[in-house]
């Protein structure tokens, strides 16, 4: 059949795009700038938390303290409101006092530092993908402190499981160190885990990571979430790990119903561009006549089905 000659809409003046069309070291460049401005939101983010640092021992000590002190240990001071923990060598205090600069002050930044991440990421993306750079950002820093806030609620029960296990005639002694290194282990593994499900999400935005695949895989998600909750979580018991896995359940299955939406708005975009019906590895039917550089395209249509001319 002949098919029929079909001419294309004037194109548009093109719109330049000056960072995707950067050389290797303006590529670098910017990559510089990006880390440099991602380092100055961390700095201050650190400043502010070496600033507030005794409320955020308090904070962080607080699921501890609460613990009556038959399970958590007095030291010898009958008072309940005494809450100590203890340091074994003199530059303890002051590493103590950095690393918790340093990983609030990852966090309050995180903001900042994503933002920068997605900026340098974007040209690299087609224009329709860059708008979900903002809601990538909003949605990971939500669900970092959702998940954040998931594990401060549970500590006080994982503690008191844990040190509830010495038994009689035995009082546990923690070290500061060990204590906030173990508090902070476990806010960043929860709020790390509850971005797993929102990376599946970005994967079948950009088209790498569809509905089916995720459908079919249910079950295997579903395993490797309590797999990765048993593995991750420091307190190693049954509650805390039910804790996490659970919400990272609901948030697997959340993710594969927004894909599934997604998949089916992408094919009905391309069902009504008419394109749904054109094989993948099909070649484009390109009308070859030679033509000025001042005429309009053309290209050849699809051959029809019926054509009572031919």
């Amino acid at each position: 059949m002949r098919g029929r000659l079909r001419r294309l809409p004037r194109r548009k003046a093109a719109v330049t795009d000056d960072e995707a069309s950067m050389s290797l070291i303006a590529h670098l460049r910017e990559l510089r700038n990006r880390v440099g401005l991602a380092l100055i939101g961390i700095a201050v983010g650190m400043t502010v938390a070496f600033i507030f640092y005794d409320q955020i021992i308090e904070f962080l000590k607080a699921p501890y303290c609460d613990l009556p002190t038959t399970i958590r240990g007095s030291f010898g001071v009958s008072s309940e409101d005494d809450c100590s923990l203890l340091i074994f060598d003199v530059l303890s205090n002051l590493t103590l006092r950095l690393k918790v600069a340093l990983i609030a002050g990852l966090v309050l930044s995180a903001p900042w530092w994503l933002y920068q991440l997605w900026s340098f990421i974007t040209p690299g993306l087609k224009r329709n993908e860059k708008r979900y750079a903002l809601s990538f950002v909003a949605a990971s820093s939500l669900l970092f402190a959702a998940g954040g806030a998931l594990a401060y609620l549970t500590l006080a029960n994982g503690l008191r499981l844990l040190l509830g296990l010495s038994g009689e005639g035995i009082q546990p002694v923690l070290g500061a160190t060990e204590y906030l290194g173990f508090v902070t282990q476990l806010l960043l593994a929860f709020g790390i885990a509850f971005e797993v499900p929102l990376l599946g999400v970005m994967l079948n935005i950009v088209g790498i990571l569809s509905y089916d695949v995720l459908r079919k895989s249910r079950r295997w998600l579903l395993f490797l979430t309590f797999v990765l909750a048993a593995l991750i979580t420091p307190t190693t018991d049954p509650f805390t790990m039910l804790a996490l896995a659970i919400p990272m359940s609901i948030l697997f299955e959340l993710a594969i119903q927004f894909a599934r939406i997604n998949d089916k708005r992408r094919a009905r975009k391309e069902a009504a561009a008419g394109w749904a019906e054109v094989d993948d590895d099909e070649a484009s039917p390109l009308d070859a006549r030679p033509s000025t550089i001042d005429d309009e395209p053309t290209v050849l249509d699809r051959p029809a089905k019926h054509d009572a001319t031919t």
